[in-house]
């Protein structure tokens, strides 16, 4: 019985971590809309391209964090949580 419970815990704690990483597919997407919006700006206006290009980098570096939580918490369900909440199980018994 203890062993189907382990199993559960280390299924439910990979199945978190993959759904985690989906997370990482919206900073790809916001970023490539950044930079080719940035490009088209740039190429309308090419004397702006100083403000333009600071303000991309900014908004990039700030959307990148998401996808960057993401992948910490994805690390810690892996490898973090399925020694607590196995060393809880064995606890209450």
């Amino acid at each position: 019985m203890l062993e189907i419970a382990i199993g559960i815990i280390l299924g439910c704690c990979a199945l978190g971590a993959g759904a985690a990483m989906i997370a990482g597919i919206g900073p790809g997407i916001g970023e490539g809309n950044a930079v080719a919006k940035a490009c088209e700006a740039i190429g309308r206006q090419p004397e702006s391209k100083g403000d333009v290009t600071t303000t991309m980098l900014m908004g990039c570096a700030i959307a990148e964090t998401t996808g960057l939580y993401a992948l910490v918490i994805a690390i810690l369900l892996i490898f973090v949580a399925p020694g607590l909440f196995v060393d809880i199980l064995i606890s209450t018994i």
